[in-house]
């Protein structure tokens, strides 16, 4: 996915007419109003429709501190969510507000469950209650899934309630015991079970699952607990990629790829460009790298239609 805190360049949407992008996140949370967000997405599916295929065009819209449209639900930070009714309610809003504007991915809802108060995620997770987490975290995919044209993500799988610190900040190893990870899993069955359309995978790094020391999104062990434990069929997608732990990592997209990422995230979109030149050059050498990728933009493009099919982005008429 590329990336843009301002209105896109003209080398920007050149990009997305040769087809050098599957999506674009919108990051900042001061340059969305209404109107600009609604001319911006336009724009990108305009120079997306030449090729014939639309973005994917995604926020991090959670509610309370991350909340990219200032104007938009969820008005709600998670903590602050009284009831599975309101936090229905709260994702119905969301849904509505992102379709107006042309927005088709929203990256919430967060589904961890923080072991205490002096977790970094604060009030941006519901509770310190696993099975209250699933019960929220199922009824706000519900409701933003509702209409089709919007799709949910749980994240950050496998969780990040006993981290000691942010991943985009360092390096995180979080060495609890995995029955203590797998409880934490519960959020995330109950948010699959509900039928998200996407998982964020983290880049936390948990001896305790993979004793690789791959940091999750890197992982084949971690997601195939996603795929083969919970029952996933969607699409993942990364934490960013710009995060310490990955950029350590020497053909990072390649690997997270090959591991069983799809939709790769970057904090800017100088390294999201750098990301796609040497995915390209990797893939031309390594025939399993391009059937991965193949399956990969399967996945996707499945994704695409659905929300398409339902009134999101398309590129007929």
């Amino acid at each position: 996915m590329g990336t843009l805190v301002a209105p896109p360049t003209r080398s920007f949407l050149a990009r997305v007419r040769r087809g050098l992008m599957g999506g674009v996140l919108l990051l900042g949370d001061d340059w969305l109003s209404r109107s600009t967000a609604t001319t911006v997405t336009r724009e990108l599916q305009q120079a997306a429709c030449v090729r014939g295929e639309p973005l994917l065009i995604g926020v991090d819209q959670e509610g309370g501190i991350v909340r990219r449209l200032y104007w938009a639900p969820p008005t709600e930070a998670e903590a602050d969510v009284r009831s599975a009714a309101d936090a229905r309610a709260q994702g119905t809003g969301a849904a509505s507000a992102l379709a107006s504007v042309g927005i088709d991915v929203d990256f919430a809802p967060v589904v961890d469950t923080p072991s205490s108060n002096a977790n970094f995620l604060g009030s941006r997770a519901y509770s310190h209650s696993r099975t209250r987490n699933a019960k929220l975290a199922s009824a706000f995919v519900k409701g933003l899934q509702a209409s089709g044209a919007v799709a949910g993500t749980a994240k950050h799988f496998p969780g990040l309630g006993l981290a000691g610190g942010n991943t985009d900040d360092g390096r995180i190893v979080i060495d609890s015991p995995a029955w203590k990870l797998r409880e934490g899993l519960v959020p995330f069955q109950a948010a699959v079970d509900a039928g998200v359309k996407l998982v964020m995978v983290g880049t936390g790094i948990y001896p305790k699952l993979d004793p690789s020391g791959k940091p999750a999104a890197f992982s084949p062990t971690i997601i195939g607990i996603l795929r083969k434990q919970l029952g996933f069929t969607g699409v993942t997608v990364t934490d960013s990629l710009t995060a310490p732990a990955a950029t350590a990592i020497s053909d990072a997209a390649a690997k997270a790829e090959m591991a069983g990422s799809e939709l790769l995230l970057y904090g800017d979109e100088s390294a999201s460009e750098r990301a796609y030149s040497s995915l390209v050059a990797d893939a031309a050498r390594r025939p399993a790298l391009r059937a991965r990728l193949a399956q990969a933009a399967g996945r996707i493009r499945t994704l695409k239609a659905s929300l398409a099919a339902s009134g999101g982005p398309s590129c007929s008429g």
